[in-house]
């Protein structure tokens, strides 16, 4: 019997990024899934902040070398990987690099604490170029868990723009919703710049509130299921979770592990018998 693939798409890993509800989950996550004879690829940006000497990064040529469109600019991918111990297991992390995107040396904000400009387009070059790093791997997921709103456009890529792709099309999408804020502070063409394709900007109607950005409620509309990632979230995000009609798990901390991977199987369960 073959084992499950599980992507792991995050915007923050330790000890890559800061602790934070994000980073620590997938930090616990990852190995976990491992352990538990899980076959993983885990992919996050290539922030400024992460040190590559220290953690050992280099280039995969093989996987490098294609460009990413942006809001109609071609921009290069770059890609990196480290390899991570956690006790008996040692696990590759694969980084995603653009100097225009990831070079500074702040992650969501600047030095003041104000929100980049451009993280929109961050988000869609993240995102797209998970998709196309996927495709070279020529590794199909079972599940394709996506943490962060930085990764919210994947549910949509994937049920939409790349429908057709074979490597997706048994893939379950499972979408953590944090709290977090950078999400709130998108600009408001992002529904334009995110458009791919054949797609247009009504088609990213989910993601927009008005003219507001809501990538959280966006995600939900295309994933298979989710979890609820934060304890406590706002009365906006809590909102989106009323009424769903996919799976939903509520969990967090030091049981997230074991729960997810018994979700994951609940899920894949569901697919066997339709």
């Amino acid at each position: 019997m073959s084992k499950t693939k599980v992507l792991v798409v995050t915007q923050e890993m330790e000890p890559y990024t800061i602790a934070k509800d994000i980073s620590t989950t997938v930090r616990a996550l990852a190995p976990h899934l491992q352990r538990n004879k899980m076959e993983i690829r885990v992919l996050m940006p290539r922030y400024g902040t992460i040190n590559e000497r220290r953690h050992r990064l280099h280039e995969v040529v093989r996987l490098s070398g294609m460009n990413i469109i942006v809001d109609d600019n071609d921009f290069p991918l770059i890609i990196k990987v480290a390899s991570l111990q956690d006790k008996s297991t040692r696990m590759q992390v694969y980084f995603l690099d653009n100097e225009d995107f990831f070079k500074r040396k702040f992650v969501h904000t600047d030095k003041a604490g104000k929100y980049f400009d451009d993280n929109a387009d961050r988000s869609i070059f993240f995102c797209k170029g998970v998709i196309e790093t996927v495709k070279k791997f020529g590794w199909p997921p079972d599940i394709i868990h996506c943490h962060g709103w930085m990764t919210s456009l994947i549910p949509f890529y994937l049920r939409t723009a790349y429908a057709t792709e074979p490597l997706f099309q048994d893939s379950k999408i499972v979408y953590s919703l944090y709290q977090e804020g950078a999400e709130d502070n998108l600009d408001e063409d992002f529904a334009m710049k995110a458009s791919i394709n054949a797609l247009s900007e009504e088609d990213l109607a989910p993601f927009m509130n008005g003219d507001k950005p809501d990538v959280h409620a966006g995600a939900l509309k295309y994933a298979d299921a989710v979890i609820k990632g934060t304890s406590e979230l706002n009365e906006h995000n809590a909102s989106l979770l009323e009424g769903l009609e996919i799976p939903v798990l509520d969990v967090q901390g030091e049981e997230a592990p074991a729960a997810s991977v018994e979700f994951y199987h609940s899920l894949l369960e569901e697919e066997v018998a339709e």
